[in-house]
């Protein structure tokens, strides 16, 4: 299947003569150091990735790491200095200022951290302002705004203005307003982070919710690690504007790239993440295994309680195929070593 989004190479340097960087010797040298000898700042450097389609990609790195400015080069709101980015199989950086317009109005709906909600129009028409931008009729737009305000649990509040509803409610409101144009793709960028936790977490789980029932391709954006594991199915993390590993959250905490990778992570409770295939085992000859397996995506988290009562080890499967057992001792040596590395 062809990746919806696909990234090549793709840079975006600021400052006086941008685009003779790349492709330099200048490009190489540490971002600090580049901007003291040439006054450029290298937000994003060579990065390449794909998104597959109705897929949860997350791109995560701490602030000023140029995870905001490379979701916004995906439609060109940021022009990129150079590579390449395709949508829907159709090269972004070819496309003509009206066919962008278009990408933008159908095809792409980003939801930000601030709102943006049109303070004198009632939620009904914030929610349908993308569809009267591209014309289509007054009543058949409040029909499809009416229908995600639904889908995102703001029925009943069509008639009040965004000033009536909490923080949480407002960011429902924004994103109903992406949804109701029927978009390919939704960009989030920190959508969240201005939200206290307990909105952040039921805000999450809508984002969760909703990604099951319309099958959206979605690029999230989050400085927050549990928010990238609790959403992304695959993972990018940035620093510095290079792509330092992208990954399963699985991945991530269980072989990190490198050492910036592995301080993410630390803290990480390994048995809530890790399935069994990481601590699985060959069987030995002739050795005696119980009945009934586990699947190899079984979390070690769920798997405690049936491990460690059985008599006998657990088959590891992934369909009919067997790809090694667990017992208690494999179990334990787990626990253990999560236990060690997170501090008292």
């Amino acid at each position: 299947m062809a990746p919806m989004i696909a990234v090549t190479d793709l840079w975006k340097v600021f400052g006086p003569r941008a685009g003779r960087i790349v492709g330099t010797p200048l490009a190489d040298l540490p971002r600090a150091e580049l901007r003291a000898r040439t006054g450029c700042l290298a937000a994003v450097r060579d990065v390449s990735f794909d998104v597959e389609p109705g897929e949860v990609f997350v791109v995560m790195g701490l602030s000023g790491s140029g995870k905001s400015t490379l979701v916004r080069c995906l439609t060109r709101l940021i022009e990129p200095t150079s590579g390449e980015i395709s949508i829907g199989g159709e090269p972004v950086r070819a496309m003509g200022p009206k066919r962008l317009r278009d990408l933008r109005r159908r095809q792409v709906a980003m939801v930000f951290q601030h709102f943006g909600l049109l303070p004198h129009r009632q939620v009904l028409d914030n929610v349908a302002y993308g569809l009267e931008i591209q014309g289509v009729p007054r009543a058949e737009r409040h029909r499809k705004a009416g229908e995600v305000l639904a889908l995102v649990g703001l029925d009943g509040h069509e008639h009040q203005y965004p000033d009536q509803l909490s923080g949480g409610m407002q960011q429902r409101v924004g994103l109903a307003r992406a949804l109701a144009a029927d978009p390919e793709v939704l960009l989030f960028d920190e959508p969240f982070s201005a939200l206290d936790p307990l909105i952040r977490r039921d805000m999450q789980a809508e984002v969760r919710r909703l990604h099951a029932e319309v099958g959206k391709t979605l690029v999230f954006i989050t400085h927050d690690l549990a928010e990238a594991l609790t959403l992304g199915d695959r993972i990018a993390v940035l620093r510095d504007g290079e792509l330092v590993q992208v990954g399963t959250p699985e991945d991530l905490v269980g072989a990190p790239a490198d050492s910036y990778v592995a301080d993410f992570v630390r803290d990480v409770p390994r048995s809530d993440v890790l399935t069994l295939r990481w601590i699985m085992r060959d069987p030995g000859p002739d050795e005696l295994c119980e009945d009934e397996p586990l699947s190899h995506r079984t979390v070690i988290r769920d798997a405690v309680h049936r491990v460690m009562r059985a008599e006998r080890p657990i088959p590891v499967v992934d369909g009919d195929r067997r790809l090694g057992v667990i017992d208690a001792d494999r179990m334990l040596a787990a626990l253990v070593s999560h236990h060690r590395q997170v501090p008292a």
